[in-house]
């Protein structure tokens, strides 16, 4: 027997993703917003202090983080599915990852010289 669901089950089904996301919008704008206030009074106040970036640790960890998910998403594809457009899920991230170690391997060996 084939159950029937309510068209304002069906309605509320779908508004909820929805709310979630314009939720989430709202917490960042605020978060922004808030943000942008603090760093204009600490500049009026002459107290604003620039944040440093510092490129290298953050394409270190990233290369690594994705060097990990995407080999092990490769294999398990892989495993899984055999190779067809499937395996990209794990091959891009393992890409993106190589060239962030590449890239930080280069900017180490330009510091030495």
């Amino acid at each position: 027997m084939e159950q029937q669901h309510s068209t304002a089950a069906q309605v509320i089904i779908a508004i909820i993703p929805n709310l979630g996301i314009l939720m989430g919008s709202v917490v960042v704008f605020f978060y922004l917003l808030w943000d942008h206030r603090r760093k204009t009074l600490l500049i009026q106040a002459g107290q604003y202090t620039k944040p440093r970036f510092d490129l290298m640790t953050f394409s270190l960890l990233a290369g690594l983080l994705l060097v990990s998910v995407g080999a092990g998403l490769t294999i398990f594809l892989a495993l899984a599915v055999g190779a067809g457009f499937g395996l990209l899920g794990g091959i891009i991230p393992l890409a993106m990852g190589i060239g962030l170690l590449a890239f930080y391997g280069i900017k180490r060996g330009d510091r030495g010289s």
